[in-house]
């Protein structure tokens, strides 16, 4: 009797330890490992996985980039079509395959967006959006951002000859995107920022001579393996890498950071979360992209 009782003891165990290793399997799978790594991507260009277990779980995936290296060239969302919604949303892998590009991360906010559920949101692939901010793609400006409603957003200017700036407009604009707010002034956290909301998070900035470009992508809302960050927290990655300047791109379900595979498709570094499913990408108005050829 005794035996039997241990024997259904040991099954039932063996079941439950079943189920939670494979649910965690399930609600982990595709997802990078959490644990610290460096790889040099292409000369010029190194991938670092930064992780932090207090206050509470984090996970960052940053670019260093060398922009005087040999070979390495940008690239804005070209426009669609003309009008008020010049772009046709896209993922970010989408648009790092469509482009033949090696690198691509989510650009500037859009509109028109929602999400209100898994069957209500938008938009989806090919549906017409526009960018918030000011917009240019290989010397052609295509949106100057509605500055009535939303203001005039911080934008990273990238000249023909990888020449980098923000907020002061060349007299020839070649590559320019847009942000959310400016996080780093002049090697320090920029003033007033939200340190409360933990988000997905995504930013770029660029150390005191412009020669290098930092791109930071936070992974969130996923509990128990990386929750987001605030502003401020984004700000003090970008300062850590060395950035002097920085700002915040599109966050939340749009965080995305692409490069591509040894097969040539694209390969998701990060683990975004769109209508809270993980490693599912949202489709989003505007990318930076990167050739290294």
């Amino acid at each position: 009797m005794k035996t039997r009782k241990l024997k259904r003891s040991i099954v039932s165990i063996l079941v439950l330890m079943s189920l939670c290793v494979g649910g965690y399997l399930l609600y982990d799978r595709g997802r990078p490992a959490p644990l610290p790594m460096k790889q040099k991507l292409y000369e010029g260009i190194i991938y670092r996985r930064v992780v932090r277990i207090l206050p509470r779980p984090m996970i960052a995936h940053v670019l260093a980039i060398d922009t005087k290296q040999k070979g390495i060239e940008f690239l804005v969302t070209p426009p669609d079509s003309e009008g008020e919604k010049p772009l046709n949303a896209r993922t970010t892998s989408q648009f790092l395959a469509e482009f033949d590009l090696q690198i691509a991360v989510n650009g500037d906010r859009f509109l028109p967006w929602w999400s209100r559920g898994p069957t209500d949101y938008y938009p989806h692939v090919g549906d017409p959006v526009a960018p918030v901010g000011f917009t240019a793609s290989n010397g052609k400006v295509y949106w100057i951002g509605d500055i009535e409603e939303v203001g005039i957003e911080p934008t990273l200017y990238i000249s023909r000859r990888n020449v980098l700036g923000f907020n002061n407009q060349p007299n020839r604009v070649h590559n320019a995107i847009s942000g959310d707010r400016m996080i780093v002034i002049k090697g320090q956290v920029a003033p007033d920022l939200n340190d409360k909301g933990l988000e997905p998070r995504t930013a770029i900035g660029i150390n005191r001579n412009g020669r290098y470009l930092y791109i930071v992508v936070v992974d969130g809302r996923q509990p128990f393996y990386s929750e987001g960050a605030t502003f401020t927290d984004l700000a003090e990655l970008l300062i850590d890498q060395g950035a002097h300047m920085g700002m915040s791109l599109d966050g939340g379900g749009s965080s995305t950071m692409v490069i591509e595979g040894k097969d040539g498709k694209p390969e998701i570094l990060n683990s975004p979360i769109d209508i809270y499913i993980p490693g599912r990408e949202r489709p989003v108005g505007n990318h930076l992209g990167i050739y290294v050829k």
